[in-house]
């Protein structure tokens, strides 16, 4: 994995994550996640406590996206798939109207290495129309097919400055992200959560729309919202094995 200056990694979030700095704890200093992962590196996978991959944990959120409403269900299944010799859990993400019809459904692939950073190796999305008609794939990709590479999307000791590639799919999917702070606890419309690590987070297709999430330990996300050029706020209702 490669290591790039922070310079590089504020150039590609454009003028907007610069202007986020301001209000930040630590700006991000270094960039991992850059390349397919060797399959050694997932032989002896340790657990990440704040991206748990253990199936059976589900998480319900609850969302507005402007004047849209939505429910969100997380689960991490007992399906694996294996991606570049690497065996990935299979986590469904589905997300509902008020109405109940689905707005979208998604199954992400994601792996613990011998450290206990945790990989993105990619993602089968689809949304639909309130008619339940397929409206796109777009953003569906997966590592090693077509030059899409992995990326880390929680490092195994999240520290204040801490920045990734959180994926990578050029044209298609280009997340990235930093570690901004570690926090006792944040209170949320959901509830108050403890052992927090917040970031921001960003893509390169859209380097005006800043993202901050909350992370709890045992949990994964408990709240994101956008906090430059978007409208998305979701939060954690329930959650249970």
């Amino acid at each position: 994995m490669t290591i790039t200056r922070t310079a590089a990694v504020l150039a590609v979030a454009g003028s907007a994550v610069a202007a986020i700095l301001t209000t930040s704890s630590a700006a991000p200093r270094s960039a991992v996640g850059s390349g397919n992962p060797d399959p050694g590196q997932f032989k002896h996978p340790q657990d990440n406590p704040f991206f748990p991959l253990a199936p059976g944990l589900v998480t319900k959120l609850r969302g507005t996206d402007g004047a849209e409403k939505f429910v969100q269900t997380v689960k991490a299944t007992t399906r694996t798939k294996t991606i570049l010799g690497v065996e990935t859990t299979v986590f469904r993400d589905v997300v509902r109207r008020p109405d109940g019809s689905l707005a979208e459904a998604t199954d992400d692939w994601y792996a613990a290495d011998n450290d206990g950073n945790v990989w993105y190796f990619g993602e089968d999305t689809a949304t639909y129309d309130e008619q339940g008609n397929l409206e796109s794939p777009a953003g569906s990709w997966e590592a090693g097919v077509d030059g899409a590479e992995a990326g880390i999307i929680m490092p195994a000791d999240p520290q204040p400055g801490d920045a990734s590639r959180m994926e990578f799919d050029k044209g298609n999917a280009e997340d990235q992200a930093w570690v901004v702070q570690r926090l006792p606890f944040v209170d949320t419309l959901g509830g108050r959560y403890d052992d927090i690590v917040r970031t921001f987070e960003w893509s390169r297709l859209e380097p005006k729309v800043i993202s901050m999430k909350f992370y709890a330990r045992g949990l994964g996300i408990v709240e994101e919202r956008d906090v430059s050029a978007g409208d998305e706020h979701f939060w954690l209702v329930s959650s249970h094995r």
